[in-house]
């Protein structure tokens, strides 16, 4: 009887370290990469298509790349990791890092995150030349998670002396960047605020016509996006991925066209000191 239950126990403990290798085996084999959905699922999965097969050539193991529907989906992911990579932005990494109770690790970041802007954008027919003109205005953020598109205009709207809730005539969330600029475009808000190297890409690519719509207003700078992995991530392959990022060389490829389409100039470290000014300015503005 004893020989009985001693020999059911070694099978099941002989189970489970079987599944628990083949866990450990897959997690090596595979790196899950996501990013926050800040422009269309096509347009994601253009810019990073070509960054997850260098990765995969530099680790030596399978890299997949699985767009999300909205922000919070980004940070549930690797929160709960779902994905061992996530392209973030500076108020999604905080929000991960508070939601993770600090266990999220923020490995490289674009050199044009250390001094982000954001711009203020409206047709140039609708009399909006300043800030202060957009009392009483019908006025679009990209997602309500979003840095360069909600958070940070709206620090800086306060410091102006506004809040969009009790100073602007309607309050609208489009969810990304190109839909931001769209809302304007099409007339359906006054003016809108979002990241300033989608809007340059937009114009570079002749895809708004800036006689119709332009920027009125460019914030101060502050870090914004970054490469960042769960801490639980193995020390080894998360110094792996991040070796391969700095290694980008924009005069060489495959680094030419992955910067480009990432509108980097090239890879750098960061820490989480670098967004204690976007906690602050989120605690400020009651969003976290």
């Amino acid at each position: 009887m004893l020989r009985s239950s001693a020999t059911r126990l070694l099978k099941t403990l002989l189970a489970c370290t079987v599944l628990a290798l083949g866990a450990a085996s897959y997690a090596q084999q595979v790196l899950r990469v996501t990013t926050i959905p800040e422009e269309a699922a096509t347009e994601q999965v253009r810019k990073f298509t070509p960054i997850a097969n260098y990765l995969s050539q530099q680790l030596g193991m399978k890299v997949e790349f699985t767009p999300v529907t909205d922000y919070p989906a980004a940070v549930e992911a690797l929160v709960n990791k779902k994905v061992d990579l996530v392209w973030f932005g500076g108020f999604t990494y905080v929000q991960a890092q508070i939601r993770s109770g600090g266990k999220i690790v923020p490995i490289a970041q674009r050199e044009e995150d250390t001094r982000f802007q954001s711009v203020f954008i409206a047709r140039t027919n609708s009399g909006i030349k300043t800030l202060a003109d957009l009392r009483g205005k019908e006025v679009s953020f990209g997602s309500p998670s979003s840095t360069s598109g909600h958070l940070m205009p709206r620090h800086f709207l306060a410091e102006a002396g506004l809040t969009p809730e009790k100073d602007f005539k309607r309050v609208a969330f489009s969810g990304a960047h190109d839909a931001t600029i769209a809302s304007v475009v099409s007339g359906r808000v006054d003016a809108a605020a979002l990241d300033i190297t989608v809007w340059r890409k937009f114009v570079s690519e002749g895809k708004v016509d800036t006689k119709a719509v332009d920027v009125f207003h460019t914030t101060g700078t502050f870090f914004n996006y970054n490469w960042s992995m769960h801490a639980d991530t193995p020390v080894d392959l998360r110094n792996r991925v991040q070796r391969a990022l700095l290694a980008l060389d924009p005069a060489k490829e495959p680094g030419t066209e992955i910067l480009k389409l990432n509108r980097a100039t090239r890879y750098v470290t960061t820490t989480p000191d670098n967004y204690k000014g976007i906690e602050a300015a989120a605690r400020a503005a009651n969003l976290l």
